[in-house]
């Protein structure tokens, strides 16, 4: 039996939470954090186990695996003392890891292992596939409804409003690296991809602004020695928060089942 840990209790970490209370074999719900400690004791509080409620620091010590899926300004106190303890540590804010290299290190000095979910993205068993051999070149364009993107630091930055847009509008273009740093909560899936590829700096970005769109839109093609490839994904917002994808939550689902399953399928 493997002892989970949640840092965050969002939209993410509440449906991941209420899937392991149900029941998952070899999983176990163990420990929660979130910014308001009351208000998230009252969340679980209804669980048929109810996990303990506990400071971020203090989650590797109940936990075997600990889950990241807070907001991504509280990246670092979730993922540092996780992998200080050699725990299993699965970020969903991969933004976040691309400006922090040296976690990596520390991981492999810990003993402790570092597991990025798909996410809202398809296709990452075909790129990682590739790249062990040689992609000349990695794509992606993002097309979300504005109220996706709003808040963006990078709008921010350049002064760009997306009140009252009436057609499709490219926002941003560039590396996956300053995608993830301008759209710290739109583009972890950039950031998911250029791990499994070509790196953070190669990896070409495109972000537009669709209001038209009631779904996130993200188009990948992949070039090299080995196969071409091109995909898309069209995943639906989720109610509580329209930055993420409900996929989401439902791939670190299946990211931790794989984990303890006796059969696991992908690369």
């Amino acid at each position: 039996m493997k002892r989970v840990g949640l840092g965050g209790l969002g939209a993410i970490g509440m449906t991941v939470a209420r899937r392991l209370d149900e029941g998952i074999d070899g999983l176990e719900l163990v420990a929660v954090t979130a910014r308001d400690l009351a208000r998230a004791k009252a969340r679980v509080a209804g669980f048929r186990a109810p996990p303990a409620v506990v400071p971020a620091g203090e989650l590797p010590e109940h936990a075997d695996i600990v889950v990241e899926c807070a907001p991504a300004a509280a990246f670092a106190e979730i993922a540092e003392p996780a992998l200080a303890a050699g725990r299993i540590f699965v970020p969903v804010s991969v933004g976040a890891l691309l400006g922090r290299p040296d976690l990596v290190e520390r991981a492999k000095e810990a003993g402790a292992r570092i597991i990025v979910p798909s996410g809202a993205l398809v296709g990452l068993d075909a790129v990682r596939a590739a790249a062990e051999g040689r992609i000349t070149r990695v794509t992606m364009v993002t097309r979300k409804p504005p109220r996706s993107l709003a808040g963006a630091p990078y709008l921010k930055e350049h002064g760009i409003s997306l009140d009252g847009l009436d057609a499709p509008l490219k926002i941003f273009e560039g590396s996956a690296r300053d995608g993830a740093r301008g759209f710290p909560a739109n583009v972890n899936v950039a950031a998911a991809l250029s791990l499994a590829g070509i790196g953070a700096d190669e990896t070409r970005l495109e972000i537009w602004a669709d209001p038209g769109l009631k779904r996130n839109i993200h188009a990948i093609e992949v070039e090299s020695d080995s196969a071409n490839f091109s995909m898309t994904i069209e995943n639906l917002p989720s109610a509580e928060n329209p930055r993420t994808g409900r996929i989401t939550a439902l791939s670190v689902i299946a990211t931790l089942r794989g984990l303890v399953a006796s059969l696991r399928v992908g690369t």
